[in-house]
C-alpha cells in the first residue's frame, strides 16, 4: 500500500492478528499509545517493538504523557505529577521555565527507556476564566509570555531527553467553555485578540518539528469549519504563525468532528493536515481511513 499518512492506536496491552496484519498492510507513519495499552514496562517495551515490526520501519511511536490529568503512564511505575497549572501555582515565576525543564527531562527519559519517541507535548494554550478544565488544568499560565516560555523549557527537557516534542493545540484552545471530546467549540473572539493572546505562544515556538490542531471553529478565521478541517485557518498557522513543521490532526475520532471517518481524514488533509491522528484503535475507523 505505501506509507500511510496516519498515527494509530490500537485496541489494547498487546496486538491482535487483525492489527498486526492491517498495519503490515497499511504502514503508517506512527503509533500512539494510551493507558489501555500499558500493564508494565517490559510488556510497553515489547508492544513498542511488534508495532514496528509490524510497520516494517521504525515507526516513531507517540505518547500523551503531560502528567497529571492526561497521563497514560501512572505511579508507582512511572513518576506521578500534579496538574500543570496546580503545581506551577506559588512557585517563583523565574524558576517556572526550569522546573518544566526538570520535570519533562525526566518524563522524557521514562519514554525512552520504553522506546517511546514522541510525546504530545508542550501544551501552549493560554488559560482562560471560563477554560474547559479539560484543558485549564493543564494550562501553563495565563500570560502568553510565561505561557510561551513553560513551553519552550518542556521542549527543551524532551529533547534533551532524546523525545521529540508536539506543540499543540494549534492556533489555541485556550478559550473555549466546551470540550472538543464531547463538541465542536466555537470562539467569536476578534483576530486581533487572538493574535495577542491565545496564538503567540505558538508563533513563540513555531520552530517546533511536530505539531497538533485544534478542534475549534474560530470565526475570525472561518466561520464554518474548525481549524483542523479549515484551509484558511491552516494557512493563518503556516503564513501568519509561521509553524512549518510536521502537522497533525488532533484526534479524528473525538466528538468536535462529525461525519463518516473516511470524510474526516479527506476534509483533513485538503485543509492542510500533513498527518491524520486516530486513537481509539477500531478497526473499522482506521480501514476507513486507509
Amino acid at each position: 500500500m505505501g506509507r500511510l499518512a496516519a498515527i494509530f492506536g490500537c485496541s489494547g496491552p498487546r496486538l491482535t492478528p487483525r492489527e498486526a496484519a492491517f498495519f503490515r498492510d497499511a504502514e503508517p507513519w506512527g503509533f500512539i499509545l494510551f493507558q489501555r495499552n500499558v500493564e508494565d514496562a517490559a510488556q510497553v517495551r515489547r508492544l513498542v517493538e511488534n508495532l514496528r515490526d509490524a510497520a516494517g520501519y521504525a515507526a516513531p511511536v507517540l505518547i500523551d504523557q503531560e502528567g497529571g490529568r492526561v497521563a497514560r503512564l501512572l505511579p508507582p511505575r512511572w513518576t506521578g505529577w500534579r496538574n500543570a497549572l496546580d503545581w506551577l501555582e506559588g512557585m517563583p515565576e523565574a524558576a517556572r521555565p526550569e522546573l518544566m525543564r526538570l520535570r519533562y527531562r525526566i518524563i522524557g527519559q521514562e519514554l525512552r527507556d520504553l522506546g517511546i519517541d514522541v510525546n504530545c507535548a508542550p501544551m501552549v494554550d493560554v488559560a482562560q476564566p471560563q477554560t474547559h478544565p479539560a484543558i485549564r488544568e493543564r494550562c501553563y499560565g495565563v500570560a502568553p509570555d510565561a505561557v510561551a516560555a513553560a513551553g519552550a523549557a518542556v521542549a527543551e527537557g524532551l529533547l534533551a531527553a532524546g523525545v521529540l516534542p508536539v506543540l499543540k493545540h494549534i492556533p489555541g484552545h485556550g478559550r473555549p467553555s466546551a470540550d472538543s471530546h464531547e463538541e465542536l467549540p466555537q470562539v467569536d473572539t476578534p483576530l486581533e485578540e487572538l493574535e495577542a493572546i491565545d496564538f503567540a505562544p505558538f508563533r513563540a515556538l513555531n520552530h517546533l518539528p511536530l505539531g497538533m490542531t485544534a478542534h475549534v471553529r474560530m470565526t475570525a478565521l472561518d466561520a464554518k469549519r474548525p481549524v483542523t478541517l479549515s484551509a484558511p485557518a491552516m494557512a493563518h498557522i503556516r503564513e501568519s504563525i509561521g509553524f512549518d513543521g510536521a502537522l497533525m490532526s488532533d484526534d479524528l475520532s473525538m466528538g468536535a468532528l462529525g461525519g463518516p471517518m473516511g470524510a474526516r481524514v479527506a476534509a483533513a488533509h485538503a485543509a492542510g493536515c500533513d498527518l491524520s491522528l486516530h486513537c481509539n484503535g477500531k478497526p473499522e475507523e482506521m480501514e476507513a481511513i486507509a
